[in-house]
């Protein structure tokens, strides 16, 4: 099993959003930023490495009857962590994801990690896995914030970066903006994806 493999993985072939198409309620209801979408990418880039971590383990203490109960507790307790350090140090950024710092706890990305391959594989992997795969959702929801932002409002990470004359849509702003620049991006990527292996073939 190749380490670099594991930690890249996540950021193009099994990127969340736009390859394993996980996690869309988050990726859709934070980005109306860039600061948004990058706040709830480092809450979940700590809560899937470090659930990544407990998990594997105690892959061979937790009974198979009880692990998916056991892998929440096991989420929930770092979202916990997270919910109250974020609304205690950076609560600008608590006030803009709200609900969807708890809701981490039912992400379907970090128990599917959980189940799927931190059960399984060892700690140091395992932790690779949960850095990687969180670091392409940062990157996604990061990339999908910037350009809604910029698009409807005509500023990045709070700072104006288009002119007076810059006309802003709006639309973007709202829920069917997300749909339609989620729905161009992954467009774009299986477009390359294919372009790729047909070039590999």
């Amino acid at each position: 099993m190749s380490v670099l493999k594991e930690f890249t993985k996540g950021l193009w072939k099994e990127i969340p959003p736009f390859r394993l198409v996980l996690g869309l309620c988050p990726t859709l209801a934070v980005t109306k930023s860039a600061s948004g979408g990058f706040g709830m990418g480092l809450a979940v880039i700590f809560v899937l490495t470090m659930s990544n971590i407990i998990v594997s383990a105690l892959r061979k203490v937790i009974p198979r009857k009880v692990r998916i109960a056991s892998f929440i507790v096991i989420i929930a307790t770092f979202v916990v962590i997270v919910e109250l350090a974020t609304q205690a140090f950076f609560y600008s950024i608590y006030e803009q994801l709200g609900i969807f710092i708890p809701l981490i706890v039912v992400n379907c990305i970090i128990l599917g990690r959980a189940e799927a391959f931190a059960s399984r594989n060892g700690i140091f992997v395992s932790a690779l896995d949960g850095l990687g795969i969180g670091l392409g959702f940062t990157l996604s929801l990061t990339f999908l914030g910037s350009l809604r932002e910029i698009l409807g409002n005509g500023t990045w990470f709070g700072h104006q970066v288009m002119g007076p004359a810059y006309q802003p849509f709006s639309f973007m702003l709202e829920a069917p903006g997300a749909f339609l620049c989620l729905g161009l991006l992954l467009g774009i990527m299986n477009f390359i994806s294919s372009r790729t292996s047909k070039a590999g073939a």
